[in-house]
C-alpha cells in the first residue's frame, strides 16, 4: 500500500513539476487536422479574417512554402466557407497537393472546388487539371495509401476519375477524350490486370458512349467507333465459341463503313469482318464435330449449315458441305 502511494506521489509530482504549457511540434485543431508548428511558432499563421487567412496562403503558395498554404488554405475554407475567398482558397489546396506529387488528393480537392463553386471564373481551367491527373494515371502512376504510401495503379479508379471529368463538363472540349480515355483505362486493364469481369466489352462500350455522345463530331464518333468494333474483335479472340461478341464487333464494322465510307480505316475493318466470319466459321465447325462425336446428328447437321452459311468460303465449308451430306442421309433427310 504504501509503494503504491509513494508511485502515485512521484508521477504527481513530475506532472506538477512541468511548465505550464509544453511546445508540441504536432498539433490537432477540428477541421484542419495534424499540423507541424515550429516551436515558437505556433498559430502565427492564423487569421481572423478570411482576406487576411487568404493573403497567408497565397504569399506561402507564391514563395513555394507549400506546407504553410495548405494550412492556411484549409483554415480559410473550413473556417469561412461562404465567403468570397473560399474559392481561391480551396483553389490553393488542390494547387498544393499536386505540386505536392499527391495527385489523387489534388483531384477530390479540385472535384470539391467544381461542385461548391461551379460559377468559377477558371472552370475550364480546372477542369483541365483534372484531366491531366487522370491521365498521369492512366499512363501507370501508382494511387498512395492514405496519401502516402504507393500501392500501385488502378484502373478501376482511373475510370471513376475520367467519369467525373465527363460529368463535370460533358461538352468541354477534353470530354470527348475523357470518355475515349475511359475506353482505354479498360483495354489496358484487360492486358495487364487481372479482372473478373470483361473488360474488352467494358472498352466497347465506352467507346460507343463517346460515339453516340458526340456523334456531331465526326472525327471524334468515327474514331471512337471503331475502336468499339476493335474492342469486341479482341473480347471475340480471347473467348473460344464467343459467337455473340464476334457478332457485335461485325456489326459495329459495317455500322462503322456505313457512316463513313470514305475513312482510310474501312479496308482493314473489311479484313476483320472477314476475319471474324471466318473465326465464327470455325467456332460453329467445332460445336458440329463436338456433337457429330456423342451421336447428337440433328444438332450437328445444325451446326455445320450454320458454319457453312457463316463463310462458304472459309477453310472449314468443303468438310462442313460433306459432313451435313453425310448425316442427311443418316437422318433420312433429302439431298440439299
Amino acid at each position: 500500500m504504501k509503494r503504491w502511494l509513494v508511485c502515485v506521489l512521484l508521477v504527481a509530482g513530475i506532472v506538477v513539476g512541468l511548465p505550464f504549457r509544453s511546445p508540441a511540434p504536432l498539433i490537432y485543431r477540428a477541421g484542419e487536422g495534424w499540423t507541424y508548428e515550429p516551436v515558437g511558432g505556433e498559430g502565427k499563421w492564423q487569421r481572423t479574417r478570411a482576406k487576411d487567412q487568404l493573403d497567408v496562403a497565397q504569399q506561402a503558395y507564391d514563395k513555394k512554402d507549400y506546407s504553410l498554404c495548405v494550412k492556411a488554405a484549409r483554415r480559410l475554407v473550413n473556417n469561412w466557407p461562404l465567403s468570397d475567398y473560399a474559392p481561391r482558397g480551396q483553389y490553393l489546396l488542390a494547387r498544393c497537393y499536386e505540386e505536392q506529387k499527391q495527385d489523387e488528393k489534388a483531384f477530390k480537392a479540385y472535384q470539391v472546388l467544381l461542385e461548391k463553386y461551379p460559377k468559377l471564373d477558371n472552370y475550364q481551367e480546372i477542369l483541365g487539371r483534372q484531366f491531366a491527373i487522370c491521365n498521369r494515371f492512366l499512363a501507370g502512376e501508382w494511387f498512395k495509401l492514405w496519401g502516402y504510401i504507393p500501392y500501385g495503379p488502378s484502373m478501376d479508379k482511373t475510370v471513376e476519375m475520367y467519369d467525373k471529368v465527363v460529368k463535370n463538363g460533358p461538352y468541354s472540349d477534353i470530354a470527348p477524350q475523357a470518355q475515349m480515355n475511359i475506353g482505354e483505362a479498360r483495354e489496358r486493364q484487360s492486358r495487364f490486370f487481372v479482372h473478373d469481369k470483361e473488360p474488352y466489352i467494358e472498352a466497347a462500350k465506352a467507346y460507343e458512349t463517346a460515339a453516340d455522345r458526340y456523334h456531331d463530331r465526326p472525327k471524334v464518333a468515327s474514331e471512337a467507333m471503331y475502336k468499339a468494333g476493335l474492342a469486341y474483335n479482341k473480347q471475340a479472340r480471347t473467348a473460344e465459341y464467343d459467337q455473340g461478341t464476334a457478332g457485335q464487333a461485325i456489326d459495329t464494322f459495317t455500322y462503322f463503313m456505313q457512316l463513313y465510307p470514305d475513312d482510310p480505316r474501312v479496308k482493314e475493318g473489311e479484313k476483320i469482318i472477314t476475319s471474324l466470319k471466318t473465326e465464327q466459321a470455325r467456332g460453329n465447325f467445332e460445336i458440329a464435330r463436338f456433337y457429330e462425336k456423342g451421336h447428337h446428328w440433328e444438332a450437328a447437321r445444325i451446326y455445320y449449315n450454320e458454319s457453312l452459311q457463316l463463310d462458304p468460303y472459309s477453310p472449314y465449308a468443303a468438310t462442313s458441305l460433306q459432313r451435313i451430306s453425310e448425316l442427311n442421309k443418316r437422318l433420312g433427310k433429302p439431298a440439299q
